[in-house]
């Protein structure tokens, strides 16, 4: 833990990467800190938007400047669990069946357009979100650490979509939207180029090492009483929503666990050695939206209207 007001001394090497990031992912600061955040925080990404706005950039930018080996899925109608996690095949020379590791066996995995599969292909990523594993035949088969997992999804009126179950989407740390960038952005991307090139030229400013050391770091950010009692009054109101019809579900401890995860993160990102208010109120609606109401977009206004209705400490 770090003493006193002295800067934490990796905060210098996040910046970096934060800077990396933001010359690859144009004029989206607050959707890359919060991306960093999820990392940090041991979690898992769900971005909500339209094709061609940079969910697959920013999944790919965030591989190259970490140094994170990583694979990419495609989900369609036709996508077996088998297809994500790998398949035991009989070796005739061996006589013994030989497992061949799947995609998901790498530290970040792109989830591309998770919700065009349906639920069975869905939930075969469960497991290894939430135990850093995989169970194929009887045999457990531990994934990489960091195993961080970067899903896109695509608006639930588009056709071929299958809405995510409320199991899958509360595996998701953190949800965000891209959305259209603004003009000096746009021009940015209009003129420079191939950003895909771009991050293919992209060097490594972190390593895998480094990212695990930033994640035991952010567990040992301090939140005081009175900002877990803040925490819990979000919970509390949300709960009481749910109750009045306002939202779908209220939010559960573990949403509460990750709420205060995301918080230490956010407050490590900003060189903040213990949690303030502000940091639960930056991250509340990408915590908390999709647990609420299913998506980000639908859920986005209950969380502004549970942020309004508690006093903050």
């Amino acid at each position: 833990m770090f003493s006193g007001h002295q800067r934490p001394t990796h905060h210098d090497h996040i910046s970096d990467v934060v800077a990396a990031l933001e010359h690859l992912v144009v004029g989206k600061s607050v959707q890359i800190k919060l991306s960093l955040a999820t990392l940090l925080a041991g979690g898992h990404l769900l971005l909500e938007d339209m094709p061609g706005v940079g969910k697959t950039t920013l999944a790919r930018a965030l591989a190259a400047t970490l140094g994170f080996n990583w694979s990419r899925v495609q989900f369609t109608s036709d996508l077996l669990p088998a297809d994500i996690t790998g398949i035991s095949i009989f070796d005739v020379s061996t006589q013994e069946f030989r497992f061949h590791p799947g995609p998901v066996f790498t530290s970040l995995l792109l989830a591309d357009e998770i919700n065009r599969a349906p639920p069975k292909t869905q939930s075969a990523l469960l497991e290894a979100m939430e135990e850093s594993q995989v169970t194929i035949d009887g045999h457990r088969h531990t994934l990489d650490q960091p195993f961080f997992v970067v899903a896109t999804q695509n608006p639930a009126e588009q056709l071929g979509v299958y809405r995510l179950p409320e199991s899958q989407l509360d595996r998701f740390l953190c949800c965000i939207e891209l959305g259209y960038p603004s003009a000096d952005a746009e021009r940015v991307l209009l003129t420079g180029g191939d950003r895909r090139q771009l991050v293919e030229r992209t060097h490594a400013v972190a390593s895998i090492d480094m990212v695990v050391q930033w994640q035991q770091q952010a567990q040992q950010i301090n939140v005081a009483p009175a900002v877990l009692d803040y925490a819990q009054a979000l919970l509390a109101c949300s709960r009481q929503m749910a109750t009045e019809g306002i939202c779908a579900n209220g939010l559960s401890p573990r949403a509460g666990l990750s709420l205060l995860s995301m918080s230490r993160a956010w407050a490590m990102l900003n060189s903040r050695e213990m949690v303030l208010p502000e940091d639960v109120q930056a991250v509340f609606t990408s915590v908390a939206a999709h647990r609420l109401a299913g998506s980000l977009k639908q859920g986005a206004p209950v969380t502004r209207e549970i942020l309004d209705s508690v006093d903050i400490p």
